[in-house]
């Protein structure tokens, strides 16, 4: 697999954009998009999840091999990542073969008591969640929800307006989202 900068890179010449124009829609100096697609430095997943939307594309289209040819996904070849936040993790886990499919599906542990705002990935998307163990609420619309094992929820991404972890227990869930957005 091309370095992650050269992937950037070449995503951005795709798009004519250049690196001044890229960090101008992240939000990001153009010295350190340099720094970036010249592998000096690597972004942070907050850093990269920026580039990733300015450029129109999610942030797995950067961790995937391109043209990743089975179907299955094996659990120990799955694509993981931590969302750092505030002294805490969340842990996300592609379960999806790529992201250059019409949907994406990942599985996520949250610890209990963490508190971070988790909302959903836009108005155009459509998202399912499948509780496997803790409580998970969420908030669509002024509604809230608490969702426990085995509860699902479907509703449209510009719903989601938060998600939270409930109780003492580890939650654990699926989601999954059309088109792909993470």
């Amino acid at each position: 697999m091309p370095p992650l900068g050269d992937r950037i890179r070449a995503r951005r010449k795709e798009l004519e954009l250049s690196q001044g124009e890229l960090a101008e829609r992240a939000g990001l100096t153009a010295s350190f998009i340099s720094q970036v697609e010249r592998d000096v430095t690597s972004p942070s997943i907050d850093s990269l999840y920026k580039i990733s939307q300015a450029l129109d594309v999610p942030v797995f289209y950067f961790l995937l091999e391109a043209g990743t040819a089975s179907p299955v996904v094996r659990r120990h070849e799955r694509i993981q990542i931590t969302w750092p936040a505030s002294g805490t993790e969340l842990a996300f886990q592609l379960l999806s073969p790529s992201t250059s499919q019409r949907l994406e599906a990942f599985m996520t542990e949250w610890e209990p008591g963490e508190q971070r705002p988790l909302a959903g990935f836009g108005e155009t998307t459509e998202e399912f969640i499948y509780v496997l163990q803790g409580q998970l609420e969420i908030r669509l619309g002024d509604d809230a929800h608490l969702l426990g094992p085995g509860d699902t929820a479907c509703f449209e991404g510009a719903m989601l307006r938060d998600m939270k972890p409930r109780g003492d227990q580890t939650v654990r869930f699926i989601s999954v989202i059309t088109p792909p957005a993470f």
